[in-house]
């Protein structure tokens, strides 16, 4: 792929990162949650937040770990939250509009965060050298999954996006087995749905292994070789990521990253950035 290529597309990815200042509290807002290790507090879905402030903001954002919020800081929309603010609903705040407007950004919110996913795994699919010879269909689905983000509100409300992702998945698939292809296969490397939760893999070779859907809870990867690996859809939460190598690995989110420990030595592939709680 040419280098301009290559930059346009992480130019997009970064696009598909939450900016809280161009939102108006949306997730504080539409999503529910239930009080656990991850949160304080019960709350149903289309109550704003009790740290949610006048100016959208978080009362608490620098304590969110400290004051039973982690779920939050795990949390990420890819970019969902601006464009339903800014652009589905033109800059239209819910907090000054009609209840049947709150109600639609509340409803439209998910719909366009579960596009933004789609938009990332497709961004980074046309990165793959390997995935070349379906490029072309990849651009496709990416133009058409774009064009849905652009829809009305009533239109987003209606529609119907587990059966858009039916039709994006199988060249998600094709790409993951393009992209693994030679990179240390075997029967070990099919980890699909694989329940490792607490699994102790420390210093294991998994490169080029398919980790699609792994529950990899609190597992011990420690030094781990995951060059090349496909991580779309792992439970990484308070899996041990410290020193471990994830170049090269494949539709890792930065929500699955935050979720999860590692270190300064953990290597990580461009599209991500180090979680600002791991170990410095």
């Amino acid at each position: 792929m040419r280098e301009d290529s290559v930059t346009a597309v992480d130019d997009r990815l970064l696009e598909l990162r939450a900016d809280c200042g161009r939102c108006f509290g949306l997730c504080c807002v539409a999503l529910p949650f239930t009080r656990s290790a991850d949160f304080a507090i019960d709350k149903p879905a289309g109550k704003p937040c009790q740290n949610l402030q006048a100016d959208s903001r978080c009362g608490i954002h620098t304590q969110l770990r400290q004051k039973g919020f982690s779920g939050c800081t795990v949390y990420d929309c890819f970019g969902a939250g601006q464009q339903v603010s800014q652009v589905t609903f033109g800059g239209q705040d819910w907090h000054t509009g009609s209840r049947e407007r709150a109600r639609q950004m509340f409803d439209v919110f998910p719909v366009v965060r579960q596009l933004h996913e789609l938009l990332w795994y497709l961004n980074e699919a046309l990165t793959l050298p390997a995935a070349r010879p379906i490029h072309a269909d990849i651009r496709r689905a990416l133009a058409e999954t774009e064009r849905l983000t652009s829809q009305s509100p009533q239109e987003l409300g209606e529609l119907d996006v587990n059966a858009h992702r039916q039709q994006v998945n199988p060249l998600l698939l094709r790409t993951s087995e393009l992209a693994r292809a030679g990179v240390g296969r075997g029967k070990k490397k099919e980890r699909r749905g694989a329940d490792l939760m607490g699994a102790r893999l420390k210093g294991a070779d998994l490169r080029g292994a398919n980790l699609r859907g792994a529950y990899l809870i609190a597992a011990d990867l420690t030094g781990a070789d995951l060059r090349g690996a496909d991580l779309i859809g792992a439970d990484l939460r308070d899996t041990d990521l410290t020193d471990a190598d994830l170049t090269d690995a494949f539709f890792l989110t930065q929500p699955q990253l935050n979720a999860a420990r590692g270190s300064a030595g953990t290597r990580l592939p461009r599209s991500v950035t180090r979680p600002g709680h791991w170990t410095q």
